[in-house]
């Protein structure tokens, strides 16, 4: 039943573009394709292998969760860009126009509060773990080079959700 008008969503246009983003979603939707392909072609390697050789690749397991983690930030990066991050809006929805926004605002804000502490107490995770040598399992690289991605992709998020809260308070979002 369409008259030929494309339908626009609260998120964006029908792609989850983020219109009032300065810094394109695209961006994440690449880094994350890529995180995901590369864990299933290290997937598939590894399976080959060990069907036909009886040998395992020992790293695999250690790029398939530094990927995952990887994956989830730039996703939830993504997420609140374009405004599909999980919450809960039945009675909201159903508030005044005035308290909905309230609503919205404190939401943005607690999810940032909570990003924040993910950025301090990861980056001192992974600041630690550089001045003590700690180690991987598996192939005995630095850890650091792992988790100093949790709180370069924090910041992600946060200035992402900053974008979003002043995009709710202009009344773009």
């Amino acid at each position: 039943m369409s008259d030929g008008a494309e339908h626009v969503t609260e998120a964006g246009d029908l792609r989850g573009e983020a219109p009032h983003a300065r810094v394109p979603v695209s961006i994440e939707r690449g880094l994350g394709a890529l995180a995901m392909a590369l864990i299933c072609l290290i997937s598939f390697a590894n399976v080959v292998v060990r069907y036909t050789t009886d040998v395992s690749f020992a790293f695999t397991e250690e790029y398939s969760v530094f990927l995952l983690v990887f994956m989830t930030f730039v996703g939830a990066a993504l997420a609140f860009a374009t405004n599909e991050n999980i919450r809960i809006v039945f009675i909201v929805e159903m508030l005044p126009p005035r308290w909905a926004l309230a609503c919205k605002l404190l939401g943005l804000a607690a999810s940032f509060f909570m990003f924040m502490l993910v950025a301090w107490y990861s980056g001192q995770l992974a600041f630690d773990e550089y001045q003590f040598g700690e180690t991987s399992p598996g192939l005995g690289y630095p850890n650091w080079i792992y988790t100093i991605w949790l709180p370069i992709l924090s910041v992600v998020i946060l200035l992402r959700i900053s974008g979003r809260f002043i995009a709710t308070v202009r009344g773009r979002a």
